[in-house]
């Protein structure tokens, strides 16, 4: 099902068709699109290159796969259980230079993530990233070290048949995608007032 962006400008396929499904197929995720999805996730920029991401990956069936679906919130669970793979994404909160807290942990974890994301829609894979889920529980289920946090949980693999997910989720899956106009958040002079260069 594509649900293509309806862009006030051009920009490139890639982003234009990406969206987060919640129906997944059968199909397995092959190792080589898996393996080029964490290269993408390591040429991120980050801080000092500190390059403070972990992923935790599991395919169904397996107990990695059942510790991470174990820490959704039951609305995801109602879903996500389609996905062939789940991925835990952390990230190590302190410098491992000078171990003093880093300030862009967050920031350079999520462009680790966003490098992935993009090199799965490039790839014919989908993916859905979660903040509804226990990262306590899965810092627990996983041994994180105490400088560690998880942040979000992303399901992935190709996109399947709306048709299976619960009824209340099918109409989720067909809306229409929406976004704030880029004048509400692309400023000049002082917070709020829209920019004139674009």
């Amino acid at each position: 099902m594509e649900k293509q962006a309806n862009t006030d400008h051009p920009i490139h396929t890639l982003l234009t068709n990406r969206w987060s499904p919640r129906a997944f197929g059968n199909r397995k995720v092959e190792k080589e699109k898996l393996q080029r999805l964490f290269e993408a996730a390591r040429w991120a920029p980050s801080a000092s290159n500190e390059q403070p991401w972990y992923f935790i990956i599991g395919q169904a069936g397996d107990d990695t796969y059942r510790k991470i679906f174990e820490t959704l919130v039951e609305f995801n669970q109602l879903w996500a259980k389609t996905a062939p793979v789940l991925m835990l994404l952390a990230g190590k909160t302190k410098s491992g230079k000078s171990g003093k807290h880093n300030p862009w942990w967050q920031y350079d974890t999520g462009q680790a993530a966003a490098h992935l994301t993009f090199q799965a829609a490039s790839d014919g894979l989908w993916l859905h990233q979660m903040g509804g889920f226990d990262a306590e529980k899965a810092g627990k289920s996983f041994n994180l070290p105490e400088d560690h946090t998880a942040i979000t949980v992303i399901a992935l693999g190709y996109q399947g048949d709306a048709a299976r997910l619960h009824p209340n989720l099918q109409k989720l899956e067909i809306a229409e995608r929406e976004r704030k106009n880029t004048r509400t958040f692309v400023f000049s002079n002082t917070f709020g007032e829209p920019s004139k260069l674009i």
